[in-house]
């Protein structure tokens, strides 16, 4: 592991190239009325970008890269300094030796989920669990804590999303669940977690719903779906709503933010002004006009766009006024 860990890093120095030199500063105050790359050659550059977090207090922010075909992913994090300048992407204290994804803060900030195929014991990689990390002062632990049942199972976990009840969302593919692959959600009772329910067919269906995120007063959920009828491409993101009784309504597509590819991981900030999320759409050519040079072919496989995955931003406000 020690090995993996340190050809992952030369792979990410590598790739960020001159911009780990440069100071950064990011700004949330006006998100863009479209679909927009989000910090372009500082966190979508052309490297296989995922899973976008941002804390409550906007001080701190997460995110997963992968290598090609997803055989290792690993989490990347900012923080903002007092003057406002944000750090260079480094691996999280917690991550570079097994596949780490998919991070989520709780609403207050002090603790971190997110999924892994690390051991409970030993070296060897397992399937993938519920972790997290708590804050110790303005720093993350180092050692993960696994969530442990009935949360965690034999089968994968994905994509936690905690609420401000306790209550935590997931993805899995149970064999007693309702399509392929399902959201659950596990209450938090007394202390504990009960076991993980499916939510109803509002949400779930008879294909694919994966990478929930569950609003922290659970009033919205916003999930990707493969399979439907009305599916633009390899899969497209979803919402559902709560009506004044409490139940899931209906989802709808939201079409603004779908391509033909895949899109997916979805976020809100914590003052739902911003949405985030991860798509693999491209500017790649089939065909050129006239033949193509080296060069602009290295350009742009090394850019953002290049299907690899990026990460993508826009205002909330405006994805729910398109839903009217």
């Amino acid at each position: 592991m020690k090995l993996q860990y340190k050809l992952l890093m030369i792979f990410f120095s590598f790739l960020c190239g001159s911009m780990l030199n440069a100071q950064v500063k990011i700004s949330f105050a006006e998100p863009p009325l479209i679909p927009t790359l989000f910090q372009t050659g500082i966190i979508s550059t052309g490297i296989a970008e995922r899973d976008f977090a941002l804390s409550p207090d906007e001080k701190e922010l997460f995110y997963t890269i992968q290598s090609p075909l997803g055989y290792f992913q690993t989490i990347v994090y900012m923080r903002k300094d007092s003057k406002g300048v944000w750090s260079n992407p480094q691996i999280a204290p917690f991550a570079g030796n097994y596949s780490d994804l998919e991070p989520t803060f709780s609403p207050d900030g002090k603790r971190l989920l997110f999924s892994s195929n690390r051991p409970i014991s030993g070296d060897k990689a397992k399937d993938f669990d519920i972790w997290y990390v708590e804050k110790q002062r303005d720093n993350w632990s180092a050692v993960p804590q696994n969530m442990g049942s009935p949360v965690n199972t034999e089968a994968n976990e994905f994509y936690p999303s905690l609420t401000k009840s306790g209550n935590l969302y997931f993805t899995a593919s149970y064999k007693n669940g309702i399509g392929r692959e399902d959201i659950y959600v596990a209450t938090w009772t007394e202390g504990k977690y009960n076991q993980p329910v499916a939510l109803d067919t509002a949400v779930n269906s008879k294909v694919d719903e994966f990478n929930a995120f569950v609003s922290p007063e659970e009033d919205f959920i916003l999930f990707t779906s493969y399979g439907r009828k009305d599916d633009m491409g390899r899969s497209d993101l979803y919402i559902s709503q709560k009506d004044k009784s409490g139940n899931w309504q209906s989802a709808k597509h939201i079409t603004m933010l779908n391509s033909n590819r895949i899109d997916y991981c979805p976020f809100v900030s914590f003052d739902k002004k911003k949405m985030f999320f991860t798509s693999e759409r491209n500017i790649l050519k089939q065909v050129f006009d006239k033949k193509v040079t080296f060069e602009t072919l290295e350009k742009t496989f090394k850019s953002p766009q290049n299907g690899s995955g990026d990460i993508y931003w826009i205002s909330f406000d405006k994805v729910l006024e398109s839903l009217k």
